[in-house]
């Protein structure tokens, strides 16, 4: 999954999205209360069956936009949008977007975030090996397609808004990374960069807002390094690689200071944390490993529960099982133990 799939909702309380054990559709889990309780897996947007590929975004009223492939006719798909407002609500049926090429089959994996007003930007690469956008109106509906250019996108995008509320988006391709950023609410984004010249291990994006004028994009290299980069200056290395996915990432604040945690699948199969002064790389980071071992499938989250402490998730589509895991009332980033939802 493409993005936070678990989130802080409107009532406080944490909301995990998963496979459904068939896996053609997408399941929504939420807290009961205090006690570690989860209320069973209920389906999300209705019956339409999905493909594999959810991208997932919150936006500022904290109402999660949910965008996913489906099959239409034998070898072509489309993509469908849904807003889940309430975890405790029925979500909004999967409304249809279509395809960037009009008709065809998946081109990629997409991306969603959503800006200050409250509208989904979804982004996936084209049949040309570009990107293309469609924005949600602010008062319903959706505006055309629209193609940002750029050839060579590859992997798994990321998008993300900013503290200021306008998106970015980046992709990889095999000269190394592209950022299309919106220069003001409502435009399209536009590469004015260039290309980031780097050897990227593909569908290793994540991208974090970080102040209210930068947001850092993670990414590992061809030497497994991790690195974080804001578009104004060169990456830097962070530190190496736990495993070999994609990072999970949350800013908070420990122990009185404003922090990054990351999070991250280790080739062990256990889940490594990392924390560090936000923005500043240079204080140096290093992985804490904790829990048990995880499916080659696990994918890992990170959030903040209702009194910002940190929570961390795992989820597995082979075994169904959810993990859930809780920073502890001492100083530092110590988890409590793991416990199935």
């Amino acid at each position: 999954m493409n993005g936070d799939w678990l989130v802080r909702a409107r009532d406080g309380r944490l909301c995990a999205y998963e496979y459904a054990s068939e896996g053609d559709a997408i399941d929504c889990r939420l807290e009961c209360g205090p006690d570690g309780s989860w209320s069973a897996g209920r389906t999300v947007g209705g019956e339409q069956r999905l493909l594999r590929g959810l991208a997932l975004a919150q936006g500022p009223h904290r109402y999660v936009h949910l965008v996913s492939w489906r099959p239409t006719v034998p070898g072509e798909a489309g993509l469908v949008h849904s807003t889940h407002f309430q975890p405790h609500l029925a979500a909004l049926d999967w409304t249809p977007l279509g395809h960037p090429n009009k008709k065809g089959d998946r081109t990629g994996p997409p991306a969603v975030a959503v800006d200050a007003q409250g509208r989904a930007h979804v982004f996936v690469r084209n049949g040309g090996g570009g990107l293309s956008m469609r924005v949600q109106g602010e008062k319903g509906g959706w505006g055309a397609w629209a193609d940002l250019k750029g050839s060579g996108v590859r992997g798994e995008l990321a998008a993300v808004a900013g503290e200021s509320g306008l998106v970015e988006v980046y992709a990889v391709t095999a000269d190394g990374i592209v950022c299309w950023r919106q220069r003001e609410p409502g435009a399209k984004p536009v590469n004015d960069g260039g290309t980031l010249s780097v050897k990227v291990r593909e569908s290793s994006l994540t991208a974090l807002a970080t102040s209210a004028t930068h947001s850092t994009l993670f990414f590992t290299d061809e030497d497994e390094v991790l690195h974080a980069w804001r578009g104004d200056a060169q990456p830097v290395p962070l530190l190496k690689a736990a495993g070999p996915g994609p990072v999970a990432a949350v800013r908070c604040m420990l122990d009185g200071h404003d922090c990054t945690v990351l999070a991250q699948r280790t080739t062990s199969g256990r889940v490594a944390l990392a924390a560090y002064p936000t923005e500043q790389e240079s204080a140096g980071a290093w992985w804490v490993e904790s829990g048990p071992g995880l499916p080659e499938d696990a994918e890992v989250a990170l959030a903040l529960d209702h009194r910002g402490d940190v929570t961390a998730a795992s989820a597995s589509s082979s075994t169904g099982q959810l993990l859930v895991a809780r920073r502890k009332d001492e100083p530092g980033l110590a988890l409590t133990a793991w416990q199935p939802v």
